[in-house]
């Protein structure tokens, strides 16, 4: 029998490679502005230095930025809930503080209670929006679990409906994301216009 598993190109293990050469600008400018921020004091509340510290800074750019919500602005328990410029699904919601910390522990356990009740309010934001059959959250502590802003914590939120992983995210490894997120952040706006009287953060 043969060694499907020295074959690249065998369908049951997807493309040899994907090529999404628009992808190349957004690494080159993450690595820009990772170079371009001059690192934090030592004393520096506010922690490490990312596009979410940033985010959280510029209130103002909060509708380019994609950030639904705010809460707490100037508190040390403040901190947002935006939509991922990457999603791994359409909605892919990020919860995060405005102060940065690599670590879940490296907050103070008020800071901690604020997270979680961040991320019960983007949950309830999330049904209240696309009413999805099921919910992955998850936290990527450090570059080896996966993070990608790993100075920075934050919670994951993406809808999953059954038969989301459809033909071809089967076929070739890639999901398909049908909503602009211009569009899904005026769906997000709406929705939290219907609810935010019952999460007050």
């Amino acid at each position: 029998m043969p060694d499907h598993r020295a074959n690249p190109t065998d369908p049951s293990l997807g493309s040899a490679a994907i090529h999404a050469p628009w992808r190349l600008k957004y690494l080159e400018s993450l690595d820009a502005q990772e170079k371009s921020r001059p690192a934090p004091p030592q004393d520096d509340p506010g922690g490490a230095a990312s596009f979410l510290r940033d985010y959280w800074l510029n209130p103002q750019d909060d509708e380019k930025n994609h950030v639904i919500v705010r809460a707490g602005d100037g508190s040390p328990l403040g901190g947002m809930i935006l939509l991922n410029a990457y999603p791994y699904a359409n909605g892919h919601l990020l919860v995060a503080l405005g102060e940065g910390r690599p670590r879940l522990l490296d907050y103070a356990p008020e800071q901690r209670a604020a997270l979680w009740r961040l991320t019960d309010a983007a949950a309830a934001l999330m049904d209240a929006a696309l009413e999805p059959q099921g919910i992955n959250f998850g936290i990527n502590q450090g570059r080896a679990a996966g993070a990608g802003v790993p100075g920075h914590l934050h919670v994951h939120l993406v809808p999953r409906w059954q038969g989301d992983v459809n033909f071809i995210t089967v076929v070739a490894k890639v999901r398909v994301i049908p909503s602009s997120l211009e569009a899904m952040a005026a769906r997000y706006r709406a929705a939290w216009e219907r609810i935010r009287a019952d999460w007050p953060l």
